[in-house]
């Protein structure tokens, strides 16, 4: 089976976590989804009917484990294996947004290490390989059994960055010393200094801004990360990066989380604007809130799925 796009067999499948971006995806491909029904049962079961006939087809099924992260997690589960008995030839999930990803490791003695746990279920339940974007440690890839492809969102933060702020004399800023990797290389792509905001955390939720390692006086800062939750960190540290004398700060995260009191801190905080991406659906707060912008990743996430059916290169989407 092919199509105008060359694809073999590709068809398209999605959960409920991001209906808007999975919409976006399908539209990039221009596919249509194959029908299906995820519901709930009365005690909150999830049940899922593929209702085409997808027997040999190389299956994508789109969901991000994001709020309600235990819901979205199993309907990715169950839908994957409804496709493996329905005797799809290869299923790829495609999960936007990876949930569990901050549990990489043991924090303390008698800890769990969930994302470990959730890829183990995921190739359990099925899949064949993984896509996804950004996960918070690149090791994560290793927990999976199955090729796994990660994503950068960094060619869209860095045309985003060129269209609206190019104009302006800019220092890229890594809100803590674990994510230096990412903000230089951003640093790199817009030939600009890299300043890194060194933050001690006195408890879990809570950060406290130490100081600024590198001179960001005069300048328009752009702190890079690769989630945000609470925003706290991201808060402080636009504060302290204003104290020091930059002339304003802007933050480019690629999942958005935005628990709990996240969207009403970023409205009063020293942040011009908040960049997100539409890797985790959000609600009405977050799309009224005037200092938050979201871009998409749709058209990164397709051309991955268009590489991969066709089995392309993935890589060569960042030369």
């Amino acid at each position: 089976m092919g199509d105008q796009n060359g694809s073999r067999g590709m068809r398209l499948i999605t959960g409920n976590s991001n209906q808007h971006l999975a919409d976006a995806i399908g539209q990039y491909l221009g596919l249509p989804f194959v029908k299906a029904a995820v519901r709930r049962f009365s005690d909150m079961e999830v049940f899922v009917e593929v209702q085409e006939n997808v027997r040999g087809e190389d299956m994508f099924v789109i969901q991000s484990t994001s709020y309600p992260a235990n819901d979205n997690l199993m309907e990715l589960l169950i839908m994957i294996d409804a496709l493996r008995r329905a005797s799809a030839r290869r299923i790829t999930a495609v999960i936007p947004y990876f949930g569990y990803a901050r549990q990489d490791r043991k924090v303390g003695p008698r800890t769990p290490i969930s994302a470990k746990l959730v890829a183990n279920l995921i190739t359990e339940a099925g899949a064949n390989r993984v896509l996804t974007v950004d996960l918070h440690a690149g090791q994560i890839q290793g927990f999976f059994d199955i090729p796994t492809d990660n994503l950068f969102a960094l060619p869209v933060i860095h045309k985003d960055i060129q269209d609206y702020l190019g104009d302006k004399p800019l220092m890229v800023v890594s809100p803590d010393v674990g994510g230096v990797l990412r903000a230089r290389s951003l640093a790199k792509r817009l030939g600009t200094d890299l300043a890194i905001v060194d933050k001690r955390r006195e408890r879990a939720g809570d950060s406290e801004v130490m100081n600024i390692i590198g001179d960001v006086e005069g300048q328009a800062c752009i702190l890079v990360d690769d989630i945000v939750d609470s925003a706290g960190t991201l808060c402080n540290a636009a504060e302290a990066l204003m104290k020091n004398g930059a002339t304003e700060v802007y933050a480019y995260v690629v999942h958005g989380v935005l628990s709990g009191g996240a969207v009403a801190r970023i409205k009063n905080s020293k942040l011009k604007s908040l960049v997100v991406t539409d890797s985790i659906a959000h609600g009405e707060e977050v799309r009224h809130c005037p200092n938050i912008r979201t871009i998409s990743i749709a058209p990164l996430i397709g051309e991955a799925m268009r590489r991969i059916n066709n089995e392309a290169s993935v890589s060569s989407l960042f030369d």
